[in-house]
This record gives C-alpha cells, sequence and structure tokens, in this order.
C-alpha cells in the first residue's frame, strides 16, 4: 500500500476512536441554528456525519477521476495500437515494393549483362573469322 492511502487509514482510525471514547459528548444535545432557523441536536454527532458525507463525496470523486484516467489510457493504447499496426503495414508495404524494385532491377541487368556477353561473344567470332584466313595464308 503507498504511505498515502495508510495515513489516511489511520486518520480515519484516528477519529472513529476519537468518536468512540467521547460519545456521550458527540451525543449531548446543543441548540444549534442555521441563520433562521433554531433547532436541538447534537453537534457532534451532525459535524461527525457532514465529515463522514464529504470523506464519502472525495472518494466517489477520485474514483470516478481514476475511472476516466483509466478509460483514457485504454482509448490511448488502443489507438497507438492500431497507429503501429498501419505503421506496420506501411513497412511491410515498403519492403514488398523494395523486393519488387529490386528484383527488376536485377532481372534488367541480368538482361544486359546477357546482351553483353551475346555482343562479345559475336565479336569474338568476328576477330576469330578475320584472324582465320591470315592463319591460313
Amino acid at each position: 500500500m503507498k504511505f498515502r492511502t495508510v495515513l489516511v487509514f489511520l486518520m480515519l482510525a484516528a477519529v472513529a476512536v476519537f468518536a468512540l471514547a467521547n460519545w456521550t459528548a458527540f451525543t449531548a444535545p446543543t441548540a444549534l441554528t442555521l441563520g433562521f432557523l433554531q433547532f436541538q441536536a447534537p453537534l457532534g454527532l451532525v459535524m461527525l456525519v457532514l465529515t463522514g458525507a464529504v470523506s464519502g463525496l472525495l472518494l466517489v470523486y477520485i474514483m470516478l477521476q481514476q475511472a476516466g484516467v483509466i478509460l483514457e489510457a485504454r482509448r490511448y493504447a488502443k489507438e497507438l495500437s492500431a497507429h503501429r499496426e498501419l505503421a506496420d503495414k506501411a513497412e511491410a508495404s515498403g519492403f514488398t515494393e523494395l523486393r519488387a524494385f529490386l528484383e527488376a532491377e536485377l532481372r534488367r541487368l541480368e538482361a544486359q549483362n546477357a546482351a553483353g556477353t551475346r555482343e562479345l561473344g559475336a565479336r569474338i567470332e568476328q576477330l576469330h573469322n578475320s584472324v582465320k584466313p591470315a592463319l591460313h595464308s
């Protein structure tokens, strides 16, 4: 557990122990006023209930905020996954295009090499034919 969580639980436990130790004072009726309205009620109990209500509202607020953060993190994770998949597809497409280009270049070079070899063979044959009569004479 985090230190803050332990501290909050210790503080709540301290308030509970304090309220139990002073329960008679908490439940003693007192004259209370709300501006224009006056009534008899135990002040300690009213304050304890108000403190509990405010604590409960804060707890609900924190839980809603955490849920929002979790939902936003999930949404970002899904977006990131979609972008990663799109990038992977683009990269694969780029590799496919590069492979097709390299294969085309290889075929072109092989054809050029074959044409050069045929041309060289034809020149050698031509030279051989031109040198052959000079050798026989």
